[in-house]
């Protein structure tokens, strides 16, 4: 089986060097675009495994029946996607004689779009799933489901662990995919709904969305901090107009009702944690960052008396 890889990230890496192993799977080219800061590799690390595994390569974010063709001819099984930067053509899909399959961090139909994983832990969700299912031209993350895996979430779940899991997996199901196209080109684990109920769009998050709002509760707080840790640029909140970034929480059970402002300063533990108080009830800071440096909250904070702000120029 011939096949073209298509996109970006460690995950698409990682799953062209799996697949290059395999005698009967014949990859015939890659084809990726211009990195997002948190990826793990870019275009130069994509064309430097084309090199090596002696296949071509193509550097374009808007992909054409015929850039593709003039690159890679037109003898090609089937493609594989992760995260590439647009939505493609039923034109270029139907290039291939078993379509495009496609890797989705979200549980489908519910999480289509942008930053499914980091919107599941903000939203509360149990688990995040994780899918390969087949491209539809000109349509974002719909199309018949092939094979689905689901990682479970609870309040110890931080992104990066999320992003383990499909660094992981994501090779393993593209091959459980490919056996299953083989077997039967007409496969299909599930269909996804076309009610307008059971689908939901996320849209992208950015830096300014890490912003910690202490009126509300510490569980919404404490789902930011996972949600924006590494490899992103973690939630923040002010101290005294500098910016404070907070990496590790907890979610803090105390039995006694606490009176204060929010994001006024508790008390320190004996590991030197910080716990802060919220709209309802504490949250216990573990890691933050200052001034390009990292550690526990009293290695920065020695008194209780202090306040963080929401924004730099609250008084």
């Amino acid at each position: 089986m011939k096949i073209l890889f298509i996109g970006r990230t460690e995950w698409l890496y990682n799953s062209i060097l799996q697949i290059s192993g395999f005698d009967k799977y014949q990859i015939v080219g890659i084809i990726t675009s211009k990195a997002a800061e948190d990826y793990k590799f870019n275009d130069k690390d994509f064309s430097l495994l084309a090199n090596n595994l002696g296949v071509k390569f193509l550097y374009s974010s808007k992909l054409t029946k015929k850039n593709i063709i003039e690159t890679f001819g037109n003898d090609i099984d089937i493609a594989l996607s992760v995260n590439h930067a647009n939505i493609i053509s039923q034109e270029v899909i139907d290039l291939f004689k078993y379509g495009i399959l496609n890797a989705h961090g979200g549980d489908l139909p519910k999480y289509r779009g942008n930053a499914c994983s980091a919107w599941a832990i903000i939203n509360g969700e149990k688990s995040v799933g994780l899918c390969i299912h087949k491209m539809v031209g000109g349509e974002l993350d719909s199309g018949d489901i092939i094979v689905k895996k689901y990682y479970n979430i609870d309040h110890y779940t931080y992104i990066k662990d999320i992003y383990n899991f499909f660094e992981d997996n994501i090779p393993r199901l593209f091959l459980n995919s490919l056996e299953l196209i083989e077997h039967d080109p007409d496969y299909f684990f599930e269909k996804q709904s076309k009610k307008k109920a059971d689908i939901s769009r996320c849209y992208p998050r950015n830096i300014e969305d890490g912003r910690i709002n202490w009126n509300q509760k510490p569980e919404l707080i404490h789902r930011l901090v996972r949600a924006s840790s590494e490899p992103y640029k973690g939630a923040f909140t002010y101290f005294e107009g500098e910016k404070i970034i907070i990496w590790r929480s907890e979610i803090l059970i105390s039995d006694f009702k606490s009176i204060g402002t929010p994001g006024q300063f508790a008390e320190f533990d004996l590991d030197g944690n910080l716990n802060v108080i919220t709209s309802k009830g504490k949250i216990k800071i573990l890691e933050i960052e200052k001034n390009n440096k990292r550690g526990k909250p009293n290695t920065f904070f020695k008194s209780v008396r202090g306040r963080f702000k929401n924004t730099h120029y609250d008084i």
